[in-house]
């Protein structure tokens, strides 16, 4: 009884994800893979992430095969999506090899019982066709989020964003200033400072590059060309930095405090900063909620960026599992938390300084409900129009010109940004920058 290398990493990774609610990013990058070739590191990728990416669909054609109210113990669950996912989505696995080490995995996790089911479903699936891309993207999500996404942005824009959640995402990576392009990279569909570069696998690799989403990106910039004078600035929510190195080289000479409610994810920030910009920028644990009354959040700031912990829906494509364990009755806390992080922060906003409020959730009580309900109990705040910020960028060349026409007639929502997976070429964030008199 042998399974390959690359199999059994990926089940154990994704036992992780199920059974302790830990994040496969964080298990991809861990002891898991240590030891694999790199072939097998990028197969164990692409069987954790897209085994994550389709489990609702997966799960649910399975279950049609066994008697209503079965439960399968996580172990079985698994080995039976990992089979069936190869199955119906890697052309390149042998299907004898999906199903034997399947039935495998199974026998080696003390589910020997569970075998003959495991074998009997998996081949009768195996002749059966997955659902045309449409209608398994959609199934491959909750229902109610689908239903949610299509009464906001449409029928067809929801379809859009389902079918970008099922796709492995292109790397793109960051190119400092003075510095030239990976090779065989091609630019930025939006940003001028950013490069796409070959896909390996499922992993946006090539860790010696700073590997950060447009969107994310376009954040960082519009944060950087709205306070073009600041001398002191925060990013009340830095972790893991990729926003905050920006914000250091698109103002060089100011003063950069980066702060985050966990010292963990503090300490991986200034791991991965760029050392030419480490330097720069001084880490204070703190939560956002309720920022230190003294220094170093003292004198008040020209700029503060507050990329706000949100539900992360933007981001599935990336983070799968994210559809697996949010509720519905998530957003209303999420929004309690982002509503006091952005009154606390605007306190420490000098007169005159802008404040830049972002998520990369799709749902509108994280997003424009909290700026709303923010503007109507300070009605002295004033909206900087999103348009005049991307004309801004354009000018100093800063957008690919085929980005900014597109950002200008789609993102633009009213005096908001708002980039949707599928119909943007990046994930999901919304935008908001607010002057305060």
């Amino acid at each position: 009884m042998a399974v390959a290398p690359a199999r059994l990493a990926a089940f154990r990774i994704l036992l992780g994800v199920d059974v302790e609610a830990r994040h496969a990013d964080d298990l991809l990058h861990g002891e898991a893979l240590r030891g694999l070739t790199p072939r097998d590191r990028g197969l164990a990728t692409t069987l954790v992430m897209g085994t994550l990416r389709w489990q609702l669909l997966l799960d649910a054609e399975v279950a049609q095969l066994l008697r209503p109210g079965t439960r399968l113990a996580p172990p079985v669950a698994i080995a039976v999506r990992l089979g069936l996912y190869q199955l119906w989505f890697l052309d390149r696995v042998p299907a004898h090899a999906a199903l034997s080490e399947s039935v495998d995995l199974v026998k080696m996790h003390d589910f020997a019982a569970m075998a003959a089911l495991v074998n009997a479903v998996l081949r009768k699936l195996s002749r059966a066709e997955a659902p045309r891309a449409e209608v398994a993207a959609a199934m491959a999500h909750p229902e109610w989020m689908m239903a949610r996404w299509a009464k906001t942005y449409g029928q067809d824009a929801a379809e859009q964003i389902a079918m970008a959640n099922q796709q492995a995402p292109t790397p793109v990576v960051r190119v400092a200033e003075g510095r030239d392009a990976p090779e065989g990279s091609s630019t930025g569909a939006l940003l001028t400072a950013a490069a796409r570069v070959q896909q390996s696998g499922d992993d946006a690799g090539r860790r010696e590059l700073r590997v950060q989403d447009e969107g994310s990106q376009l954040v960082a910039e519009i944060a950087a060309i709205a306070a073009p004078g600041a001398e002191r600035v925060l990013d009340a929510c830095a972790a893991p930095g990729g926003k905050t190195a920006i914000l250091a080289e698109r103002l060089p000479n100011v003063e950069i405090l980066a702060s985050d409610v966990s010292g963990t994810r503090l300490k991986t920030m200034e791991r991965l900063l760029p050392k030419s910009l480490a330097g720069r920028i001084r880490m204070v644990r703190a939560d956002g909620e309720q920022l230190p009354a003294g220094a170093p959040f003292v004198p008040a700031f020209d700029l503060i960026l507050c990329d706000v912990p949100c539900s992360g829906t933007g981001t599935l494509a990336r983070n799968p599992e994210i559809r697996l364990r949010l509720q519905q009755g998530d957003f209303a806390e999420q929004a309690r938390r982002q509503s006091a992080i952005l009154a606390s922060c605007w306190e420490r906003v000098r007169p005159g300084g802008v404040l830049v409020y972002s998520t990369c959730s799709l749902e509108s009580e994280e997003n424009q409900t909290v700026v709303d309900g923010f503007l109507k109990s300070h009605t002295a705040a004033e909206v900087v129009p999103m348009a005049w910020l991307l004309a801004e960028l354009s000018r100093q060349g800063r957008l690919t010109a085929d980005g900014a026409k597109l950002l200008e007639s789609s993102a633009v929502q009213g005096k908001y940004l708002r980039t949707l997976p599928g119909v943007h070429p990046c994930e999901g964030f919304f935008v908001a920058v607010l002057r305060r008199p």
